[in-house]
């Protein structure tokens, strides 16, 4: 394939820099990474390709319209991949106004500067415009939750297709949905080339501390409780980021204008089993003369909390080739090891604003 120019929204994020590390070490194309750098962006996690003449970052709003128009002008992408959002359940629960600005907002403003630049090209470069991809990174938290099997009376556990309606229960994923709403409606009513995936958890390198395996694996190093909401018997799909990253940019490339894939990694799990699992190889590649798993400690539960995610990825698995190379097994241990090998990454991180607490805890 002939060298694209890849428009990536929040590329300094956690997915972000794994799509842009992606398409910079392992292909010919140009990436323009626009970020507005909240506390969640960190340009350290790209310091590995800054320096490559096919890298260019721009500080930008989404929400600011003039700011988008002018990127794109300047750059004249035939992809864009927005992942720039609020991201964090926790968040949206006790500060929920960012999401809707953010994630329904800015999403609106940044569909309007792209459909103007698309009808522009429309006009002086057809066969630009024919090959360009609006890609709309979504959650699979947009559709609710299924039933837990511990309750579940029927033959065979259901799992989220694409198919499988919207219910989502917590700001975060409600501004999610209204998003996905927006870019599936440009399609429809503008002809806009829109795609959207939705995907099941993410974990691996360069992930921000709060969220639940990053922040097991720093606590127990430090020594810290372990803090699990609930009975910790909620059941997520884990994806390591790096198996995503490569099939957003498949699918951004490959997949059919107006569908729908759902990006799953086959690992359904308990919250206290992932835990469980940190704590036994911390225990092998650090020994410790206590046992991490003692500093597990039961926390007043998420209000709202979905109780089971699971994703059937067998539509991107039939359509475009995709699954992912990661068992969680092996994703784990490289997870664990890129932590304690990177210690100066997220000791920065730590000591900003973040200090490592649970958000978002009913008071």
């Amino acid at each position: 394939m002939s060298q694209k120019t890849f428009l990536v929204t929040g590329g300094a994020g956690f997915i972000g820099s794994a799509v842009v590390r992606e398409l910079i070490n392992n292909s010919s194309h140009k990436v323009v990474n626009v970020d507005k750098l909240t506390y969640a962006g960190n340009l350290e996690s790209l310091v590995s390709v800054t320096g490559d003449p096919r890298y260019t970052f721009v500080q930008a709003d989404i929400g600011d319209a003039a700011a988008m128009q002018r990127v794109l002008a300047e750059h004249q992408p035939d992809i864009v991949m927005h992942l720039a959002a609020e991201s964090h359940v926790d968040r949206s629960i006790d500060g929920p106004s960012e999401f809707i600005q953010t994630n329904i907002v800015g999403t609106y403003i940044l569909l309007e500067a792209v459909r103007q630049y698309w009808n522009g090209l429309n006009q002086s470069a057809p066969e630009k415009a024919e090959w360009f991809r609006f890609h709309h990174i979504s959650t699979d938290e947009v559709y609710g939750d299924l039933p837990h099997p511990d309750e579940f009376e029927g033959d065979e556990l259901p799992l989220f297709t694409e198919q499988t309606s919207y219910a989502p229960s917590s700001p975060y994923s409600a501004s999610k949905a209204s998003s996905d709403h927006l870019v599936r409606s440009w399609q429809r009513t503008f002809g806009l080339p829109t795609l959207v995936t939705n995907c099941s958890n993410n974990y691996g390198p360069f992930h921000f501390p709060e969220k639940l395996i990053p922040l097991m694996i720093l606590n127990a190093l430090a020594g810290k409780p372990l803090p699990v909401y609930g009975d910790g018997k909620q059941i997520r799909d884990w994806l390591y980021v790096e198996d995503h990253a490569r099939a957003l940019i498949l699918v951004a490339q490959k997949g059919a204008i107006g569908s729908t894939y759902n990006i799953g990694g086959h690992n359904e799990k308990r919250n206290i089993e992932v835990v469980h699992t940190l704590c036994d190889i911390l225990q092998e590649l650090l020994p410790s003369d206590a046992n991490y798993g003692d500093l597990i400690t039961y926390v007043q539960d998420r209000p709202g909390h979905d109780v089971r995610y699971a994703i059937d990825a067998s539509k991107i698995e039939r359509e475009l080739g995709w699954k992912p190379q990661e068992s969680f097994e092996t994703g784990m241990r490289k997870t664990v090891e890129w932590y304690l090998n990177n210690r100066e990454w997220w000791q920065r991180v730590q000591d900003g604003s973040y200090q490592g607490e649970r958000l978002g805890v009913a008071k």
